[in-house]
């Protein structure tokens, strides 16, 4: 079966903080390790009260501290808010700390409010219209001979992999255009997921770092004993998921009995929407959902994210999943 691997927020629950959430990061990654996950990667968000992996580079170099073979990287780092030259100096420190374990995802989006992004000192519309310049001129600060005068110290010819992220076809074009390999947002966006599959296939142009495509797409798994269960669980990032789309962002809640009767008909089409590309449920619940998304997307890897509340059931979602994965026919 094709690999899996983990996608983290870092997520701040209701009664509890971030350095809490700090330190169920790090048990998620080492479990990951020792179940065989390939990636751990953490998401940049500003300004979310539920998620606490702001300060990406930083944390990845606590999760990098605590294991030892998983990747760790970052997805993604939302470059518009950066200097390709700092992202370049702090990829270049975590991978001479952990070498040829380091992932560099970049992403198009804020990852915040308007009004978050301008206490980051970004302009919206010309730092947007900028990232592919910048994708360009990060590498070159990560490459063996840089064309540019400034040097990235550490990062000067450590050439971190780069992956494009998004959830449009805008970034399937520029990974395609670029030779890098694509993940999709398909977790969350997943309305424009087989588009841009299609065209990051048909239009990809080998490189030096990749020579054929290569597509990682998001998946929600919530994953028990019962499916029962599974859909409580699902519950707390379905609320977290409403509020955050109904301008009320906040700590990942506590599950609920009966969420999806409890909201109204707009808040369930949202959620149908997004649980297109989720499996929710027992093992052979999940086994069945993971295999239909795989047979009709072609993804090479998958990454994925579990929003539960409970960190114990957290880690057992993964553990399922674990177990499952060598069970799958293979591609």
């Amino acid at each position: 079966m094709i690999p899996f691997s983990i996608l983290d927020l870092s997520p701040v629950t209701e009664g509890s903080d971030p350095a809490q959430s700090f330190r169920n990061s790090l048990s998620l990654a080492r479990h990951g390790e020792k179940l065989g996950y390939r990636r751990y990667w953490l998401a940049e968000h500003h300004g979310m009260p539920g998620i606490a992996s702001a300060a990406t580079a930083v944390l990845l170099a606590h999760i990098g501290a605590g294991t030892s073979t998983i990747r760790i990287g970052a997805g993604g780092v939302m470059l518009p808010n950066h200097s390709p030259l700092v992202i370049a100096e702090q990829f270049g420190t975590l991978e001479s700390l952990y070498p040829g374990r380091i992932d560099l995802g970049l992403g198009r989006a804020p990852g915040s409010d308007q009004r978050t992004a301008q206490a980051l000192r970004r302009d919206l519309q010309s730092d947007s219209d900028q990232f592919p310049q910048d994708v360009v001129e990060l590498m070159d600060f990560m490459s063996k001979e840089p064309r540019q005068p400034v040097l990235a110290v550490p990062g000067r010819g450590l050439e971190v992999p780069v992956w494009i992220l998004g959830s449009s076809t805008f970034g399937a074009q520029l990974a395609a255009h670029l030779g890098l390999p694509y993940a999709f947002a398909s977790h969350f966006a997943p309305q424009q997921l087989m588009q841009a599959i299609r065209i990051y296939r048909e239009t990809f142009k080998p490189s030096a770092q990749l020579a054929k495509p290569y597509v990682m797409l998001g998946f929600n798994v919530f994953a028990a004993e019962t499916d029962e269960e599974a859909a409580f669980r699902a519950t707390s990032w379905q609320q977290a998921f409403v509020n955050l789309r109904s301008g009320r962002p906040g700590r990942l809640p506590p599950p609920v009995a009966n969420y999806r009767q409890k909201v109204g008909p707009a808040e369930n089409a949202l959620l149908d929407s997004v649980l297109s590309c989720s499996a929710v449920g027992s093992r052979d619940t999940v086994r069945a959902g993971i295999q239909a998304f795989v047979e009709r997307t072609g993804a090479d890897e998958l990454m994925i994210t579990s929003q539960v509340f409970d960190h114990d059931a957290r880690l057992r979602s993964y553990e399922i999943l674990a177990e499952l994965r060598d069970q799958l026919p293979a591609r």
